[in-house]
């Protein structure tokens, strides 16, 4: 199974099934990166399996204070936070598909926002907090849409015949980064909001996955696959200026940044299980967060709640 199709198995198809295929996988398949809005840093999201299914948690920074927002017989994936950070996107399963939620960051409150007979997943919000963009499957491959947050207004972004995934707002509001195939492999790119211009941020031969854009616009942090396994990595917004943020043996996937830019969240892989870790965005200063025997991955560092 090549990266590409097998990281599509997490993002495509009834999350009904995620659970068992993402426990099968190993390491897991790179998704998902948010990118941060600017702030004090607050709480991080992320996926955690409950015994029985995947749901959302936050957790503090320094690896306490967990906190389950979901609680439901359906596993939850894809956490996004909303600017003021009081508000979390998902995608979760309505018992024929997934579509996209929201939900209070402290648990309570869930609102449906898309209602269709397709997959819809990998939500971000807009800066406003006013749109949300979103992967969705238009009988063809992936594309990116948005939508207003409370729901309708749906506006298609990108349309070709090749898969369109992970999309991410741009500080200014502007642009959304996604995962995209150029033809030979999995590539970032960025495009205007509304559709059209777009352009090429990574330019390689290997999968380029998960973009996470930094809260001054300025760069953007993704995972790649540096031959062994994946990394973080983070390239100048329109491209090149190509930096390592992580170097090891396990694959280091899914980036989120920190509110204040200073640092990443990602997922770390392992035989074992997955946990959340963080490290300054230059590289170096390794922490990590979560610290239990089940997977915990997809992580999005929000703002602190006033």
């Amino acid at each position: 199974m090549s990266r590409s199709t097998r990281s599509k198995r997490i993002v495509s198809g009834s999350i009904a099934t995620v659970a068992a295929i993402a426990l099968a996988l190993s390491p897991l398949p790179t998704a998902s990166g948010q990118s941060a809005f600017p702030g004090r840093a607050g709480r991080i999201a992320y996926v955690g399996f409950d015994g029985s299914d995947h749901e959302i948690f936050t957790i503090k920074s320094g690896g306490n204070g967990r906190n389950r927002v979901t609680s439901n017989g359906r596993d939850d994936f894809y956490p996004a936070y909303s600017p003021s950070g009081k508000r979390i996107a998902y995608s979760g399963w309505d018992g024929s598909d997934n579509e996209i939620y929201t939900i209070r960051a402290t648990g309570g409150g869930r609102h449906q926002v898309t209602n269709n007979s397709t997959d819809d997943l990998t939500p971000s919000y807009s800066p406003s907090g006013k749109r949300i963009a979103y992967t969705s499957y238009d009988g063809h491959d992936d594309e990116i849409y948005t939508i207003r947050s409370r729901g309708g207004g749906r506006h298609r972004v990108t349309d070709n015949s090749r898969t369109d995934w992970d999309p991410t707002y741009s500080p200014s509001g502007k642009r959304i980064a996604f995962t995209g195939g150029d033809g030979t492999d999995d590539e970032i790119w960025t495009i205007r909001v509304r559709g059209g211009g777009k352009k090429r941020v990574t330019d390689n031969t290997v999968g380029d996955y998960a973009p996470s854009y930094s809260p001054s616009g300025k760069r953007i942090a993704y995972s790649s696959f540096d031959g062994p396994d994946d990394d973080i990595f983070t390239s100048r917004a329109r491209g090149g200026g190509r930096n390592r943020v992580t170097d090891n043996r396990v694959s280091d996937s899914s980036p989120s940044y920190s509110p204040s830019g200073k640092r990443i969240a990602y997922t770390r892989s392992s035989a074992s299980d997955s946990e959340i870790y963080t490290s300054r965005s230059r590289g170096g200063g390794v922490r990590q967060v979560t610290h239990n025997s089940t997977d915990d991955f997809y992580p999005d560092w929000g703002v602190r709640v006033r």
